[in-house]
């Protein structure tokens, strides 16, 4: 499980561990916050494709999907 904060989130970068349509590098360029300036999701862009993704930002802490940084 990757150790993540979601107050340090913004500008990171990920690597898919398994790619899709070639996409597998992602940087996070904006948090959504809820009432209560909590972050719910987290905006991925692919580097590649520029095709962005809204997703919660959890998600992230899963190691069998998701590598901190570019590998």
């Amino acid at each position: 499980m990757n150790k993540i904060s979601s107050k340090k989130l913004l500008n990171t970068k990920w690597t898919a561990v398994t790619p899709s349509s070639k996409e597998k590098h992602f940087l996070i360029t904006k948090l959504v916050f809820d009432e209560d300036n909590i972050v719910t999701h987290c905006l991925i862009e692919a580097v590649i494709s520029n095709r962005t993704e809204l997703i919660n930002w959890r998600e992230l802490k899963e190691s069998e999907r998701w590598l901190q940084g570019w590998k």
